[in-house]
């Protein structure tokens, strides 16, 4: 997850040089600034395109490691029970 945190903060670092240079485009620059923005936009659709399997995994293995834990304190607590002298 390091490496998408790091892809995103370059990416807000990108996003506010843009903001700075927008705020000072008229004209020509403006068509400069369209450009660019778009080739952000597509950058961003990229990158999330590329990051949703990673995401999706990390959650598959979250739920699976949260499950087997469950079942893991389920049998231990039963093998407790079971091992113990009976009521009186």
């Amino acid at each position: 997850m390091t490496n998408l945190e790091r892809q995103m903060k370059t990416l807000q670092k990108h996003l506010k040089t843009l903001k700075t240079e927008a705020d000072r485009a008229t004209g020509q620059a403006r068509r400069r600034m369209r450009r660019l923005e778009r080739r952000t936009r597509v950058e961003v659709e990229r990158m999330m395109r590329r990051a949703e399997p990673r995401v999706r995994e990390a959650v598959a293995q979250a739920a699976l490691l949260s499950r087997s834990f469950r079942v893991g304190v389920r049998a231990g607590a039963a093998a407790y029970r079971a091992g113990r002298a009976p009521k009186r």
